[in-house]
């Protein structure tokens, strides 16, 4: 039978909203998409919905909170990003925690990632632009464009997008430091992080939008689909 993959959701002016794309995906790949709303009791319902699940996508969003690294760069949150919603936070963080205590696959996109890796002790630049020296325009609103990643020979996301690819841009927050289990496998030309993932493949997480690149980014959803369904 086809996994069930879960698909998290944003929070905007009340109503909770997801990009179809990201159905689109997981469906093309072969997978049954579910898509996971906010409930009020967020632990409970992350139980339940880690249960029903055989792997889950983390969408992107706005900025995120936890594990942010502040300097005199950037003391606060740059203005061009609001942070995330605290019932989404909440939401994502209790499925999130649970997910990575278990064996299912985790594909973490964008804030998604961020989030990921925050939750397991990693730290993100809140505007990388303004704290790493260096560092190019990564936010579309700022002048970005699509950029190469390279990824490191004999890792997960080389074996399954290849060592190299085109990818977009929409994101002005950054990995600093992996959280424990994860490590950075693919880079952009400036050396931010784009890619984390563990030593088993099982979790991954892409700092760009594969939902958006078409047959490029399909093999990614594709290797979640397959881990979901025990065949990788």
């Amino acid at each position: 039978m086809a996994p069930f993959i879960g698909i998290t959701t944003s929070l905007n002016d009340g109503e909770q909203r997801l990009d179809s794309a990201y159905v689109r995906a997981v469906e093309t790949a072969g997978g049954v998409p579910v898509i996971v709303p906010m409930a009020g009791d967020v632990r409970a319902m992350a139980d339940r919905y880690v249960s029903l699940l055989d792997g889950l996508v983390v969408t992107g969003g706005p900025a995120v909170v936890h594990g942010l690294v502040t300097d005199r760069a950037c003391p606060t949150l740059p203005t061009d990003i609001d942070p995330t919603h605290p019932i989404r936070e909440a939401a994502d963080q209790a499925l999130l925690q649970r997910f990575l205590a278990t064996s299912k696959p985790v594909l973490g996109i964008c804030y998604g990632m961020q989030l990921m890796n925050a939750l397991l002790g990693g730290t993100i630049y809140a505007d990388v632009q303004r704290q790493r020296t260096g560092t190019a325009a990564h936010s579309v609103k700022r002048g970005g464009t699509m950029h190469a990643v390279e990824h490191a020979s004999g890792s997960t996301m080389a074996d399954v997008l290849g060592e190299q690819v085109e990818v977009n841009t929409r994101h002005l927050q950054a990995v600093a430091t992996c959280g424990d289990g994860l490590v950075a496998t693919g880079y952009a030309p400036d050396g931010v992080v784009e890619a984390l993932e563990g030593d088993d493949g099982r979790l991954l997480g892409v700092q760009y939008h594969p939902e958006r690149l078409g047959a490029v980014g399909a093999p990614l959803f594709a290797h979640v689909v397959r881990r979901a369904a025990g065949a990788v």
